[in-house]
């Protein structure tokens, strides 16, 4: 299911475009293993839902979070999640572009 990227080893190419269809930004969310991380779901999951952002491994988070919580519902974002989605991954771009891994 998982096909780990460290923040160390993540690169602009590995983002997919904030554009891009849902199941490409799924495959790309499953690249951090947000459970093992933080060593729970109750951990991960906190830091999720209050949307924590200021990091890159907090972005990666709430995307990973995102991408099993819909997994969970069985069906894609709708529209307001989805431009959450999309900041999302915006900020990871940016994050990773400006050199700020941590």
């Amino acid at each position: 299911m998982f096909d780990p990227v460290s923040n160390e080893d993540l690169t602009a190419a590995n983002i997919p475009s904030p554009k891009a269809r849902w199941h490409t930004i799924e495959k790309f969310a499953l690249t951090f293993e947000g459970y093992k991380h933080w060593g729970s779901f109750e951990k991960c999951a906190k830091v999720a839902n209050a949307r924590l952002n200021k990091t890159l491994t907090e972005l990666r988070t709430c995307l990973f979070f995102e991408q099993r919580r819909w997994r969970h519902f069985g069906e894609p974002p709708n529209k307001e999640e989805m431009a959450y989605i999309r900041n999302l991954i915006q900020a990871i771009r940016a994050k990773v572009l400006s050199g700020r891994r941590k």
